[in-house]
């Protein structure tokens, strides 16, 4: 009994070892990107919001602290940063990064930056 196995991303007939899944690496990879495209497009996008946020914010604050505008930070995507955490006086202070808000009142922002950076 002759069975015929096939590459599983271009068809081409395997030799070789009997567990041989592709023709060779090019095939490999190209089978294995597609597979995980969406995933990857979807981290890529997600990473490319979070680095214009954080170059918005660095470009902002060219000191360790700067107070600006809600309205100046355009393009800047409030639903995506990287963590938390509380300021001394209790407010939550959004991190992009190593650049971090604070939302003040009267439409406000503190920009800083995380001490060590």
């Amino acid at each position: 009994m002759n069975i015929h196995r096939t590459c599983l991303e271009c068809g081409s007939r395997l030799t070789g070892r009997t567990d041989k899944k592709f023709c060779n690496d090019m095939c490999r990879n190209t089978h294995n990107n597609r597979i995980t495209a969406h995933k990857n497009n979807t981290i890529r996008a997600i990473h490319y919001t979070l680095k214009r946020n954080r170059r918005i914010l660095d470009t902002l604050c060219p000191a360790t602290k700067s107070k600006v505008l809600r309205k100046t930070l355009n393009g800047f995507d409030f639903d995506y940063f990287t963590h938390l955490r509380k300021s001394r006086s209790g407010n939550t202070c959004y991190f992009v990064y190593d650049m971090g808000y604070l939302e003040q009142e009267n439409d406000f922002i503190l920009i800083v930056r995380e001490p060590g950076y």
